[in-house]
C-alpha cells in the first residue's frame, strides 16, 4: 500500500482503512505505522476479487455453459489424459471458492455502503450524502452496462449498482441485529425459491418426462402435459450438455473479431440483466445486508475477539466444506446426471455459500491479525483498494487472450491450463496494484468513479508531507 497514506478526520475513520467506497476527505498525509499499513476490509476485498476468477476463468475460456460443470468442451475434462488433475481442480473450485468468493465480495459491498455514508455524515455532509450515494451508484450501473455489452457478458457491476440504487440506502441506519434478521430471512427465502424450488421443478419435469417416454414405448396415450414435460426436459438436458453443433457454433461466434464476439453475447446480456434483476435479488441483496450487519458489529473490520473469529471459521467452514464436498462427489460419481447433480449440488448451494463466505472471512481475519504472510497480505490489500480497476483489467486481459486477439484460445484450452492463466493474472493484479499505489491515491478507475460522482477532478498523485 505504499510508504505513505492519507490520515482521515480524527475519530471518524481508522487510519489505514483506505476504502474505494469512502468518498473524499480533508486529508493530511503522514507515514503509516506498520500495524496500520493493511486495511482488513481491503485485504478481504482483494482476496475475494482474485478468488472470483477461480470460477470466472472457466467462463472466459470455455463459455458460460461450462461455468459450473465443464461438460461441453472440445477437450474433455473428466476423461482423457489430464482427467485426474482436471477433476482435482474442479473439486477445489467447488469446495473452497464457488459461491463463497462472490458472497464475500457482496458482503463487502454492503459494508462499503455503511462505511461511505457514515464517513460522509461524520464530516457534516448532511442530506448531500444521499446525492453522492445515488450518483455513485448510477455511474456504477452505467459502468456495468458498458462492461457487459462491450467487454464481458459476465458483469456484476450492473447488479451491484441496481442494489445500491434501489435497496441498500434505507438499511444503512438499521441496527446490526435487525440487519442480521433481514439478511437471514432474505437468504432463506432466496434459497427456498431459487435453490430448492428450481431443483424440485427440474426433478419433477424429469420424472414426468421419463414416465411419458415409457408411455410412448408402450404405445399408451400421452397427454399434452406429458409431451410438454418431454420438451422441457430435453431443453434442460441440452442446456446442461451442449450438443457438438451448439458447442462449435458458440466457439465460431467468438472467433470472428471483436464486434462479432460481442454481438453474439448481446442477447445473453439482455436476458441476464432482466432475469438477474428478479431472480438474483435475494442472492446479492441478502449477502449485502449481511455485510452491512457484520461491518456494524465490527466483525469485518477485525475488531472482535480472536475466539469469535476462530469459532466462526470452524463452524462456517465445518458446515460448508463437507456439505459441498459430498455433493460434488455424488455428482461426479453419478457421471453428472442432471437430476442427480441438481439434488446434490443445487439444493444445498445456498447453505454452503453463506456459511462458507462468513467462515472464509473469519479465517482470513485470523491470518491478517496473526501477521503471517504479511508481505503477501499487503499486496492483496492493494488489489482490494483498486478493486474496480483490477476487475475491469481482468475482464479486458482475459477477453484479449481468449477471444479478441489472434491467439483464439476460447474453447480449445485444457481445463487445468486455465488455472495457470489465472495464477498469472493474480500475479499481475498484485504487482501493478502495489506499484501504482506507491505514487497514486486511487486506482485509475476509482479515480474516474470519484471524479464523475463529485463532478470534479479529484487529486490523484500521492503526496508526501
Amino acid at each position: 500500500m505504499g510508504s505513505v497514506a492519507a490520515g482521515f478526520d480524527a475519530g471518524a475513520v481508522p487510519v489505514g482503512a483506505n476504502e474505494e467506497l469512502a468518498g473524499p476527505a480533508h486529508t493530511v498525509f503522514a507515514p503509516v505505522k506498520a500495524q496500520e499499513r493493511i486495511s482488513v476490509i481491503d485485504t478481504l476485498r482483494g482476496f475475494a476479487l482474485m478468488g472470483i476468477l477461480i470460477m470466472n476463468i472457466t467462463d472466459f475460456g470455455l463459455g458460460y455453459q461450462n461455468y459450473l460443470y465443464p461438460l461441453s468442451t472440445v477437450k474433455p475434462v473428466f476423461s482423457g489424459p489430464h482427467w485426474e488433475l482436471n477433476t482435482v481442480l474442479w473439486f477445489v473450485r467447488w469446495i473452497f471458492a464457488e459461491g463463497k468468493m462472490r458472497g464475500l465480495f457482496s458482503m463487502l459491498f454492503g459494508a462499503g455502503v455503511v462505511l461511505l455514508t457514515e464517513r460522509a455524515e461524520k464530516r457534516g455532509a448532511g442530506v448531500r450524502v444521499a446525492d453522492i450515494y445515488l450518483r455513485r451508484n448510477m455511474w456504477l450501473v452505467l459502468f456495468g452496462m458498458l462492461h457487459a455489452y462491450f467487454i464481458w457478458s459476465g458483469d456484476i457491476l450492473f447488479f451491484y449498482g441496481v442494489a445500491g440504487l434501489l435497496f441498500l440506502f434505507p438499511f444503512r441506519v438499521m441496527r446490526s441485529s435487525r440487519l442480521l434478521w433481514v439478511a437471514g430471512v432474505v437468504l432463506l427465502l432466496n434459497s427456498m425459491v431459487v435453490d430448492v424450488g428450481q431443483t424440485m421443478w427440474q426433478v419433477s419435469i424429469h420424472k414426468k418426462s421419463v414416465e411419458a417416454r415409457q408411455a410412448y414405448a408402450k404405445n399408451h396415450v400421452v397427454t399434452l402435459d406429458q409431451r410438454n414435460a418431454i420438451d422441457a426436459d430435453d431443453k434442460q438436458q441440452g442446456n446442461f450438455r451442449k450438443s457438438k453443433k451448439d458447442m462449435y457454433e458458440d466457439i465460431a461466434g467468438q472467433q470472428k473479431g471483436y464486434w462479432s464476439a460481442q454481438g453474439a453475447r448481446v442477447k445473453d446480456v439482455l436476458i441476464g440483466h432482466l432475469k438477474g434483476s428478479y431472480f438474483g435479488f435475494g442472492d446479492w441483496f441478502g449477502m449485502m445486508a449481511l455485510g452491512m450487519a457484520l461491518y456494524k458489529n465490527e466483525f469485518l473490520s477485525g475488531k472482535l475477539r480472536t475466539k469469535t473469529y476462530a469459532w466462526t471459521a470452524a463452524i462456517g467452514l465445518g458446515i460448508a466444506y463437507p456439505l459441498i464436498a459430498v455433493g460434488a462427489w455424488k455428482a461426479w460419481k453419478g457421471h453428472f446426471d442432471l437430476s442427480h447433480t441438481q439434488l446434490f449440488m443445487t439444493l444445498p448451494y445456498g447453505v454452503g455459500r453463506v456459511t462458507g463466505a462468513v467462515g472464509t472471512a473469519a479465517l482470513l481475519i485470523l491470518i491478517i491479525r496473526s501477521g503471517v504472510f504479511s508481505w503477501l497480505m499487503k499486496r492483496v490489500a492493494a488489489v482490494g483498494q483498486m478493486a474496480l480497476s483490477n476487475y475491469l483489467l481482468t475482464s479486458i486481459s482475459m477477453q484479449i487472450l481468449f477471444v479478441w486477439s489472434p491467439l483464439k484460445w476460447y474453447g480449445y484450452m485444457d481445463y487445468y491450463k486455465l488455472y495457470i492463466v489465472m495464477a498469472c493474472v493474480w500475479l499481475v493484479n498484485m504487482t501493478w496494484s502495489t506499484i501504482w499505489l506507491r505514487y497514486f491515491q486511487f486506482g485509475p478507475m476509482e479515480w474516474v468513479w470519484r471524479s464523475l460522482t463529485y463532478w470534479k477532478r479529484q487529486p490523484m498523485r500521492l503526496k508526501t508531507a
